[in-house]
């Protein structure tokens, strides 16, 4: 079982991760993790190339959302998401919260994505959600998220970004990575025609395949 010293480098290393395969830019997105009943989650603004483990910041996922944490700086403004999603879902245990440029540019279009490609099964239904638009950091955007992700494993946030989920950051990263490709896909395809759509059959067919086809696990 991992530490709470590996998870938090696990955290810095996701961060990284993120910004390295062009999922976000400067410190604008965010990672957490449980660790038992603690929710590991990076800093509020803190380049991630200075980031030290001690610099996590933990929250108490036991009790009420009460905002209080430890640790040397103030958790990520998004914390609220974070935290509801990890207090409330027993699928999951990471979150990776960017702006990746084709994920936020239908997301500034009020767009879900619909079932335009069969790895749309990897998030739990025939469509990512976007959600209705709050400032970043308030307690409504929160409640918006938690309303979009519902039944699902991401969403999009109107005007912002994108949320992914995973029982592990392995898996919640490999989620981040497969929304933003296929709203590339999406929007391009958008651009060049009318995307056709696929049914719900097909969708859960292909989730059916996906459950033993090398699919992060966590």
């Amino acid at each position: 079982m991992a530490t709470e010293s590996d998870v938090r480098r696990d955290i810095i290393d996701a961060c990284l991760e993120m910004n390295a395969n062009g999922l976000n830019q400067g410190t604008s997105g965010n990672i957490s993790i449980r660790h038992e009943d603690t929710m590991l989650i990076s800093p509020s603004a803190t380049p991630y190339r200075k980031m030290t483990p001690d610099m996590i910041a933990a929250m108490d996922l036991a009790g009420s959302m009460t905002g209080d944490w430890t640790g040397p700086h103030k958790p990520s403004t998004e914390w609220r998401i974070h935290w509801r999603l990890m207090k409330n879902r027993n699928d999951v245990t990471a979150i990776v919260h960017a702006h990746p440029p084709y994920s936020t540019s239908l997301a500034i279009l009020r767009r879900p994505i619909p079932a335009c490609h069969y790895m749309m099964a990897a998030f739990g239904g025939i469509d990512v959600r976007c959600s209705g638009y709050a400032t970043f950091g308030s307690p409504e955007l929160a409640d918006l998220a938690i309303a979009a992700i519902e039944g699902r494993t991401a969403c999009l946030l109107a005007n912002h970004g994108m949320v992914a989920t995973g029982l592990g950051i392995e898996q919640a990263m490999w989620r981040a990575v497969e929304l933003e490709t296929i709203a590339r896909q999406y929007y391009l395809a958008m651009r060049a025609g009318d995307p056709v759509i696929l049914t719900r059959e097909q969708i859960d067919d292909t989730a059916e395949m996906l459950a033993g086809y090398g699919v992060p696990d966590g």
